[in-house]
């Protein structure tokens, strides 16, 4: 997954900003917190990982699917991966 590897650190960078918006969440859960504050951790919280998800997907779709170096069977199973993330995601 070289387009994965060539986005390595700022994936990281964004997945570590996600690790602390969940562990600022945990600690206003455990501190009781105001229940709006709370709620807009929760909102910021999946802003964050939509916007990590779009990012991964739109690689995907460039790499495995839209390539033109690709043959046909390349495609069709980058297109079923995508398929399946999207479905899983969803749920």
């Amino acid at each position: 997954m070289g387009h994965v590897a060539a986005n390595k650190d700022n994936l990281i960078k964004r997945v570590k900003r996600i690790a602390g918006q969940i562990q600022a969440l945990e600690r206003e859960l455990e501190a009781d917190a105001d229940c709006a504050k709370t709620l807009h951790l929760v909102a910021a919280t999946r802003g964050a990982i939509n916007g990590l998800m779009e990012e991964i997907i739109e690689d995907h779709a460039r790499a495995h699917v839209a390539d033109p170096s690709l043959n046909a069977e390349q495609r069709s199973q980058g297109v079923e991966e995508l398929l399946e993330a999207i479905r899983r995601y969803s749920k």
